[in-house]
């Protein structure tokens, strides 16, 4: 049981050390939304969404007046979108204005973003699916809420490499359509290896098929929580170091469960998971980077820097695990660029490399997020960086992502500002070296010999 003292306790983490509720997240099953009719389709889309969630935005409101816990976003997400148009839509565009009703439904009921407009094609992809990802440019051109992932690879079933090189082409066709905006709409746009079901974060948030009718699943964040209570035992033991970190993640995991039980009593929807996540913002203290470098690097990306996040992570997790009986998502660390102020000055410090990111991504929760690169990167390069992160997801049976922004009309040095969450970045330098006649192989990449566990 929750009771007020655990809120009360986490007064000061929330006035002082930036403690949030990132995102309150209703998932919602669109699979009896599937009709031939395009039309047909749309009208159940709309109707659903706008019925199931007409009371989140407000609920979320009530909860965070009541309880004095800052609660940013609230989202929806649905069954991925290839599923639910394969029967009606027989052309990108005929996608396109699925998505556009997404967008309408999210505008209707004041989330900030809905998730879905997504593909599941680790081993292979049906004419939907392809339909759906070759309608992504146009699809968040269009639109203005609508976030859109593509599962490309699984521990279980390998990696897909057509749709790698698909994927490589459509982040470039997303940016040149969204130029005018510093081709925003790759921040929108994420490529997962194995995606999990119940993530409650953008863009890669989408209703799993295995989940109920609809769900409630909340992400919690507090990067400056963890760093204020490593501050108070610098140069401690790393045993030390592990308990705090994880007493602490239990504490911020406590007030994410109290929003998710009672955002899940209040709307009569299922409590599904909590997702505790350090998940960094522009604002000051809010930086995961600063964790790292609490921990004693001299800067992020310096040597040391994967192990002090792997500790992170775990115990991160740990903590969480403790706290709740439901943790999920991408329980962890991220490390965004754009969105972590720590992690631009490491860059612009020399610090910070492409390179040593992935290398992160080794341990981290998600993968290469939000990372601006040269809007001339060749999209062979952007899928051999695809194909390189989920590998690194596969072999290690973890969930790895990316999402690139190669931003049109921009090279290295530049600075290209996104707003809001989303921050600002430095446009990151992109290895030179080809890997076209690799990525031009068809078919796909099969599963590592430790998926044999039947």
């Amino acid at each position: 049981m929750i009771n007020m003292f655990e809120v009360n306790e986490t007064n000061k983490m929330i006035e002082q050390e930036n403690l949030d509720v990132r995102t309150i997240t209703m998932g919602i099953s669109l699979l009896d939304c599937v009709d031939s009719d395009l039309e047909a389709c749309r009208g159940k889309v709309y109707d659903k969404i706008t019925r199931m969630a007409r009371d989140l935005v407000k609920t979320g409101e009530e909860i965070s007046r009541e309880y004095g816990i800052p609660i940013v976003n609230k989202r929806i997400s649905v069954t991925p979108m290839a599923l639910v148009g394969g029967a009606a839509c027989k052309t990108p565009e005929d996608f396109v204005t699925l998505a556009e009703t997404l967008d309408r439904a999210a505008h209707q009921v004041g989330v900030n973003f809905i998730g879905g407009y997504s593909a599941l094609v680790s081993k292979g992809m049906t004419a939907a699916d392809e339909l759906l990802i070759r309608s992504i440019p146009q699809a968040l051109a269009k639109t203005e809420r609508v976030c859109s992932s593509v599962n490309l690879g699984s521990t279980k079933t390998g990696i897909n490499m057509d749709a790698v090189r698909l994927m490589g082409t459509i982040v470039k066709e997303t940016a040149e359509l969204t130029k005018d905006r510093d081709s925003l709409g790759c921040a929108k746009l994420v490529v997962f290896c194995n995606a999990p079901d119940d993530n409650p974060f953008m863009a890669g948030a989408f209703h799993g098929v295995t989940e109920a009718e609809a769900i409630i699943n909340v992400g919690v964040s507090g990067p400056g929580v963890v760093k204020y209570a490593l501050e108070q035992v610098r140069g401690k033991n790393f045993e030390v170091l592990c308990e705090t970190i994880k007493r602490t993640a239990f504490k911020i995991t406590r007030v994410g469960q109290l929003v998710a039980q009672e955002a899940s009593r209040r709307l009569g929807i299922p409590f599904g998971i909590v997702d505790l996540s350090l998940a960094p913002t522009p604002a000051v203290g809010d930086s995961v980077a600063e964790i790292l470098e609490e921990i004693g690097l001299e800067s992020v990306g310096a040597p040391g820097t994967t192990a002090a996040l792997a500790m992170l992570n775990d115990q991160v997790k740990k903590g969480g695990v403790m706290a709740s009986s439901y943790v999920g998502g991408l329980s962890g660390a991220f490390i965004p660029v754009s969105e972590d102020q720590g992690m631009i000055d490491a860059v612009n410090a020399g610090a910070l490399t492409l390179e040593k990111l992935e290398a992160m991504t080794c341990v981290c929760s998600v993968g290469l997020d939000m990372i601006a690169i040269p809007g001339d990167t060749r999209d062979t390069t952007i899928s051999g960086i695809i194909a390189d992160e989920m590998a690194i997801g596969m072999v290690n049976q973890k969930t790895t992502a990316v999402r690139l922004i190669p931003v049109i009309g921009k090279g290295v040095g530049e600075v290209v500002e996104f707003g809001g969450l989303l921050g600002y970045a430095p446009i990151m330098p992109v290895n030179p070296f080809g890997c076209e006649a690799f990525v031009n192989r068809t078919g796909r990449i099969p599963a590592p010999i430790h998926s044999f566990k039947n």
